[in-house]
């Protein structure tokens, strides 16, 4: 292959080296140094995310009420949580500064922009009903922002989801933003600007909702495992060079809990950043014969994660917020935005193991694909790095998720039937300025940051401007939606205020099976692949709003891969939305009246 590779059906010319890793079996790894240069202020600011310090996660927070010994009493990991949830009563307060600040989680210096001053940011934790307030201080300049809280469905709160031109303007620069939302579901959730590619600067965090178990126990809950791809240019830039008319971005590299090494040396002679080769790895304490929780999130950009614990069997018990029987494998795949809860059992024969987490070659572009974190067994010298072996997985290409018929919820709920249907395709196109955008179901989406489609349609609107895209449902009770990709890139489709029903994926067009029709897996990140399909459906009239359904790699919803569904309008005009949501907007256009944001792609 020389120096070219085809990935994601584009020509793209890498180092030979990395074009080498970049066919690897699971784990194929030079040696590494656990490192330890830099200091975590320096690598990750205020983080403990991926240190020996970080902490233990209990089965629930114990300053809640806890009738019947539970916060959630005598519900259970059987409750329909979309008709039923707790309610606590209890506040759980954050606050949130945004501002830029310099990191370097794998040696390479650069300016980020971080929640608190941390890479990753906080966690938030919270129980089962209780309701997350977050108030969000804007400290950037030159820049609106927002935050969204992904996964969480918004009940009848849809101006809480953080989208600016769509559920709200942005925060404007100096300003301040109060969340309010309700824990409705239970598991592993992030948070993420959803500003342009704001995010990509590392402004994301995890979130830890403590809800009822199944059957499948476990000893130590070990929290958050964020896997992201990393890039070592500014955010703003990376959209520049996308929304050029030749432009795509290879990350550089690939980090557990914002931890790996980079290899200084490949740097180019001119490139005067400060660089240290020996960052530091994220570390994990196991205590042998114990069962642990691993919450594993993908925080990336662009990049396919498959992840795995040298000589572990890795037990799925969550995919997003929804529980599922258990099913064991050896190598796990998430899309971005997707969450999986695993369990892992400390029965290995060594005292120290590597885990990994590989960049799916073949589904991303990336420079440097392979990350590595190490766990340590009760009294094992951290000091030494681990010397086992990874399993022999090969990746088979095919960049979607577990088969759907592994995929079982523990809440059973059978599928309705659809009373709309929509057939969407995904195109690419190249627009007069010579670049190259997505077009969903007809339509390249711009979003106006001055006029959110929710406070339109709150004043009765339903006629929208053509490049909003939005989508009216009406009273449709459930909606089904057919995803044709018509480009050979597979793309982490995301709905927003829904779990979506998961009817079928594959290559080609789909020929109307759907599996397991009684109880279809759900989620809120579905994978479809290139030149194939995914079919979903979601219960539109229980959850009134104005909700995006869009790719998560943030550079394809820069360049408009992104629809909005208007569901159930007629209840939206009935809401009665918050004084602050359009304080927000008053802020936001006095700013905007002396400040011209720099709005060069979709604005999400």
């Amino acid at each position: 292959m020389g120096n070219a590779a085809s990935i994601q059906g584009r020509s793209v010319s890498i180092p030979s080296e990395l074009e080498t890793r970049a066919t690897h079996r699971t784990g194929t790894y030079s040696r590494t140094s656990l490192g330890g240069g830099l200091s975590q202020s320096k690598t990750n600011g205020k983080s403990v995310l991926g240190t020996v310090d970080a902490p233990e996660y209990p089965y629930f927070m114990t300053n809640n009420p806890t009738p019947n010994g539970y916060p959630w009493s005598k519900l259970n990991a059987h409750t329909n949580y979309y008709k039923t949830h707790p309610n606590t009563g209890v506040i759980r307060k954050y606050d949130f500064t945004i501002a830029r600040g310099t990191i370097a989680p794998d040696g390479y210096e650069l300016e980020g922009i971080l929640v608190n001053g941390a890479f990753p940011g906080p966690t938030i934790e919270a129980n089962w009903g209780d309701i997350i307030q977050v108030t969000v201080h804007n400290a950037l300049e030159d820049e609106g922002t927002s935050l969204h809280w992904h996964g969480f469905l918004q009940t009848d709160t849809p101006w809480e989801d953080g989208v600016p031109g769509i559920t709200q303007c942005p925060i404007a620069p100096g300003k301040s933003f109060t969340y309010q939302i309700v824990a409705e579901m239970y598991g592993t959730g992030w948070y993420h600007s959803h500003y342009s590619a704001q995010y990509a600067a590392g402004t994301l965090g995890p979130i830890v909702i403590h809800g009822p178990r199944d059957k499948r126990d476990y000893d130590v809950d070990v929290g958050p495992i964020l896997l992201n791809d990393w890039y070592h240019e500014e955010y703003f830039d990376l959209v520049e060079t996308v929304m050029s008319p030749t432009g795509f971005v290879l990350s550089d590299n690939n980090l557990i809990n914002g931890k790996n090494n980079f290899n200084c040396s490949t740097l180019a002679a001119d490139d005067t950043t400060t660089c240290n080769s020996q960052a530091g790895l994220s570390k994990f304490k196991f205590k042998k014969g114990k069962v642990h929780r691993l919450r594993l999130i993908n925080a990336g950009a662009e990049a396919l994660q498959r992840f795995s614990i040298d000589g572990h069997t890795l037990t799925v018990i969550a995919n997003d917020f929804i529980q599922v029987v258990p099913y064991d494998t050896k190598v796990v795949t998430l899309g971005i935005g997707q969450r999986v809860d695993v369990l892992v059992k400390a029965n290995g024969k060594l005292d120290a193991y590597w885990m990994r987490a590989n960049i799916s070659s073949p589904c991303s572009l990336a420079r440097q694909p392979n990350a590595l974190a190490a766990i340590y067994y009760d009294k094992a010298d951290q000091t030494k790095q681990p010397a086992s072996t990874a399993w022999d997985v090969p990746d088979p290409e095919t960049c979607t998720n577990d088969d759907l018929a592994l995929t079982v919820p523990v809440m059973k709920l059978p599928l309705p039937a659809a009373e709309l249907t929509y057939d969407m395709t995904v195109e690419t196109f190249v627009n007069g300025s010579g670049i190259n955008l997505f077009k969903f179901d007809g339509v390249d989406f711009r979003a106006n940051y001055n006029s959110p489609t929710l406070l339109l349609a709150k004043l009765g609107e339903d006629d929208f401007e053509d490049q909003w895209n939005v989508r009216s449902t009406g009273t449709a009770k459930s909606v089904r939606v057919n995803v044709i990709n018509n480009t050979p890139i597979p793309h982490p489709v995301h709905l927003h205020g829904f779990n979506m029903y998961i009817l079928h994926e594959g290559a080609g067009a789909w020929d109307g099976t759907i599996i397991n029709r009684n109880n279809p897996m759900r989620r809120d990140v579905i994978q479809v692949q290139g030149n194939g399909h995914v079919v979903i459906q979601f219960d539109a009239a229980g959850n009134p709003g104005v909700w995006p359904f869009h790719c998560h790699i943030a550079w394809h919803v820069s360049a408009g891969f992104l629809v909005q569904f208007a569901t159930n309008p007629k209840k939206i005009e009935k809401y009665r939305i918050p004084n602050t949501v359009a304080e927000t907007c008053r802020q936001w256009g006095k700013w905007t009246k002396s400040n011209i944001p720099l709005q060069i792609d979709s604005g999400l």
